[in-house]
């Protein structure tokens, strides 16, 4: 294994990015191309050519604001709605003004965009009110086009490289970030003028029901170190109540992909083969909606395709089986299920945070600027709400290219030397105890701890002994966690991120004394949405004697109007038998 090695290197740089995976690559590539002068860094703990949640490629667009088909104000409804009026709209209104542009970008790179034959992009309808999914014939390319223009930019690249805490300068600008090789321990400083991070979703946060720690349905690597960062640099979060909870394939983490199968027929269905909810978009009232089926005497649920013609489902499971989780053919295969044949069992996620899918990030308003001055982020990780993969390469592109202009207006900021002593003790103290609990012991804990606990419908009680029980668990981290070698040490760092973003779960859950969002936010002690007193953010953040606090933060004004009759619209899906 990788054995630990001493050393501290130390670089600078206009701007840094943390996160190879969407988002980071092309706020790397716009800020580059904004100033190539400018010195910028892509850090990443993996490798940049293969990292991230589309490693293996993506089979579509969830999101493409293209002209004919909508417009932006339209998509700005639309997500306002999805996401129960929590949404600062001029964030969600930038992505839709510059996404068509983002499209076209990629078109360029080599990423093939379905077209009918008009040669018109061939949009397809999933939306509950809109027309916004566009499928990828050759979506497996995505990240080696992506990998490509990242190598003719002549980015500077820094693979193994895992960042642990941001550096804050002296007058409250971010200063850079403190980092730990992957294979040798050794710690880097990047000094800089700013700091863009993209470290995806805290997709290993609640445990799948497989109880195999990597089998998410995020990326496994996304251990929530982005959240984790921005809360200890002071950043405020906002709405880690609203959890992420998707459909999946049952015994199979990866999307059951009705985005895919909708356009052609596929539905979600009961145990009858009843369509029991119109629209299979996303928002938290349809995971509600698939929650009460799943409990009631019609489940299980069903993901069905075997009304198709033969060969229309064969289609959907070549699109299906070779793109983004290409192991899905081969677990169908084992299990002897062909879409044209059976229905296909779905079952619920595990929780985790993550705005493409749901709402809760790192705060950020329209430009992808948090509260820390000299500090951006994009992408899963950000606040901007129903975000997808469209959404990570838009507001990266609004990241690199706000950041590189703040770059250029400002100096390095002074940061304290004992701030990096600090955090090396910090990072490098499992790895000098001769005995312990190794790291997956303690995260298997943790996130069992979380399924108990905080799986909804949320109980107050079960939160109050869920903090308490995280604090017994990082007793065990910080005083008997033991890391033999920097793999290891990995782990331990990414444990430490994952129970930070578990206290940050309960106490945001604990706050918002309604019900919300569904599924996503169902307190039984609060049944009842409550616009009058929660039609706010709650926004997360250390408060001045370390501790964890929330605080309420108004909803800006909507630039696209929501009028009365338009506002419960996604709570109106469900199909009654009488229907």
């Amino acid at each position: 294994m990788d054995e630990i090695t001493a050393g501290l290197s130390e670089i600078d740089c206009d701007v840094l990015v943390i996160g190879g995976g969407t988002a980071g690559p092309m706020a790397a590539y716009k800020a580059k191309m904004k100033n190539p002068d400018a010195k910028v860094v892509l850090l990443e703990k993996a490798n940049v050519k293969r990292s991230g949640a589309i490693s293996m490629g993506m089979d579509g667009l969830n999101n493409a604001v293209i002209p004919g088909h909508s417009t932006p104000e339209q998509y700005t409804k639309e997500i306002t709605i999805a996401n129960d009026g929590i949404v600062d709209q001029a964030a969600v209104l930038k992505y839709a003004e510059n996404c068509f542009e983002m499209i076209q970008e990629l078109d360029r790179f080599g990423i093939r965009f379905q077209k009918d034959e008009n040669g018109d992009y061939d949009v397809k309808k999933v939306h509950h009110m809109g027309t916004y999914v566009l499928p990828m014939p050759n979506g497996e390319t995505v990240k080696k086009a992506l990998y490509r223009q990242l190598r003719r930019a002549r980015i500077l690249i820094s693979n193994r490289y895992m960042a642990t805490r941001l550096l804050t300068g002296k007058s409250g600008r971010i200063a850079g970030a403190i980092a730990v090789n992957t294979r040798t321990a050794e710690f880097l400083v990047v000094r800089a003028k700013t700091v863009i991070m993209s470290m995806g979703a805290a997709g290993r946060l609640g445990l799948p029901t497989s109880g195999y720690l990597f089998g998410t349905y995020e990326n496994a690597a996304n251990s929530g170190e982005g959240y984790a960062m921005a809360y200890h640099a002071g950043a405020k979060l906002a709405n880690l109540e609203c959890f992420q909870i998707n459909p999946l394939i049952k015994d199979y983490n990866g999307p059951a992909c009705a985005y895919v199968a909708g356009p052609f027929g596929g539905y979600t269905a009961n145990a009858k083969g009843e369509r029991f909810i119109e629209c299979d978009y996303w928002s938290g009232q349809m995971m509600q909606e698939f929650y009460k089926e799943l409990q009631s005497g019609n489940g299980p649920v069903f993901l069905r395709l075997n009304h198709l013609r033969q060969e229309t489902a064969d289609h959907i499971e070549h699109i299906l089986h070779t793109v983004e989780r290409p192991s899905r053919g081969r677990f169908h295969e084992a299990r002897g299920t062909r879409y044209a044949q059976t229905m296909i069992e779905m079952h619920i996620s595990e929780i985790g945070f993550c705005s493409g899918h749901s709402a809760s990030g790192v705060f950020v308003d329209e430009c992808a600027r948090t509260t820390v001055p000299g500090l951006y982020a994009a992408g899963d990780m950000a606040s901007v709400p129903h975000n997808y993969m469209l959404g990570a390469f838009t507001n990266g592109a609004i990241a690199g290219e706000d950041a590189i202009d703040f770059a250029a207006e400002v100096d390095f900021d002074a940061y304290d030397r004992a701030d990096v002593l600090a955090e090396q003790e910090r990072v490098l103290a499992p790895t000098r105890r001769e005995d312990g609990i190794p790291p997956n012991q303690i995260e298997y804990k943790v996130r069992r701890l979380v399924n108990d606990y905080l799986q909804p419908p949320k109980v107050s009680k079960k939160y109050e002994l869920a903090q308490q029980r995280f604090a017994e668990a990082r007793e065990d981290m910080e005083q008997v966690m033991v890391a033999r070698d920097a793999h290891e040490l990995m782990r331990a760092l990414e444990v430490s991120s994952i129970l930070d973003c578990a206290d940050m779960a309960a106490c945001a859950s604990l706050y918002r004394a309604e019900s919300r969002w569904g599924l996503y936010h169902w307190r039984t002690d609060y049944p009842e949405r409550n616009d009058d007193e929660w039609k706010c953010h709650v926004l997360l953040g250390k408060q001045d004697d370390g501790t964890m606090g929330c605080e309420k933060r108004a909803v800006q004004p909507y630039i696209v109007p929501i009028s009365d009759d338009e506002k419960d619209a996604y709570y109106k899906q469900r199909i009654t038998a009488e229907a």
